[in-house]
């Protein structure tokens, strides 16, 4: 599938508008050269489809191209309908889609205006694979993403000690080594208060708009009334995986009796499996060793692979 862009912008400051160049230069792990949202993380490249402008003004709104904060606008692909991981060939660049759209905190001048904004759930964002000159008139490749590819996952860490900075976060940390050495791509960590809502915020950004294949929380999964980790995952799973948080109190009761006490919790929200476990990092490192084998199956199936243990057949 090919298309063509209609446009580059870039903006050298941050909280103005983008403007149209005749050019713009792509670097990766960095962005356009250039623009103030460049850097090292995985929003770089803004794009926004033509035909999604067009739709809004035809509403009576008039605006010209960056007005929403696009670096690029294509023509001939529906972008909030493409998976995280498709890559978009431009010459000899290449850009590979981390998200779709984003949660505005500071409304645009476009909102202000009209009071709506499209880039929040028909942009997409994406980082620079490889570099190159890109502008308008360019032909654009779309090349699908690879569906054998690691599974990508993120862990968050509930404290409010640890994001007081009063205590060092081990376990968060932890599961992300864990993880990598065990060849999921972590392509998140954070660190948050035990805060509900914010959790749940995390989490439905994670799943819709990252796509991130599995997220593993640890903290806050007690008795203590701040302990409401369990409860913000239910609240925003379709599906729960009872026998996970089942498994790993199980297994956890041969190490301490005090693992009764944990009211962990697992389920899915889309084609994302979200994982409490518990907050030492001495528990974390256990269950995480006991479950990851049986989970590589599980993703597997949820995600429409092969059954086989995907990970293992990737390590070889």
């Amino acid at each position: 599938m090919t298309g063509k862009i209609i446009a580059v912008c870039k903006s050298e400051k941050k909280g103005t508008a983008k403007t149209e160049a005749d050019s713009i230069v792509l670097r990766p792990e960095h962005g356009i050269v250039g623009d103030a949202h460049a850097g090292n993380w995985h929003r770089q490249v803004s794009l926004l489809s033509l035909e999604s402008i067009e739709e809004f003004m035809a509403r009576g709104a008039e605006v010209e191209f960056g007005a929403f904060g696009e670096n690029i606008i294509v023509e001939g692909f529906d972008l909030k309908t493409l998976p995280v991981g498709t890559r978009f060939k431009i010459g000899e660049a290449i850009l590979e889609l981390t998200q779709i759209g984003k949660e505005c905190h500071t409304h645009c001048a476009i909102f202000h205006q009209v009071g709506d904004c499209i880039m929040p759930r028909e942009g997409v964002f994406t980082v620079v694979i490889e570099g190159g000159l890109v502008k308008a008139g360019d032909e654009v490749e779309l090349i699908e993403a690879d569906s054998n590819k690691s599974f990508t996952a993120a862990w968050i860490t509930l404290s409010d000690k640890g994001s007081a900075g009063e205590r060092e976060d081990i376990s968060g940390p932890l599961i992300g080594e864990i993880l990598s050495a065990a060849g999921y791509d972590v392509v998140e960590g954070l660190l948050l208060p035990d805060e509900p809502e914010r959790l749940k915020a995390e989490l439905v950004r994670l799943a819709d708009q990252r796509q991130v294949n599995i997220i593993f929380t640890t903290g806050g999964t007690g008795m203590s009334p701040r302990d409401m980790t369990p409860e913000a995952t239910t609240a925003v799973c379709d599906r729960m995986t009872p026998g996970i948080a089942e498994a790993i109190r199980a297994y956890s009761m041969t190490k301490t009796p005090k693992a009764m006490l944990s009211r962990g919790a697992a389920g899915m929200r889309g084609r994302t499996l979200i994982i409490n476990l518990p907050g030492s990092p001495k528990a974390v490192r256990e269950c995480l060793e006991y479950i990851l084998e049986p989970l590589e199956h599980g993703l597997s199936i949820m995600l429409d692979r092969d059954g086989d243990c995907f990970l293992k057949t990737n390590r070889l």
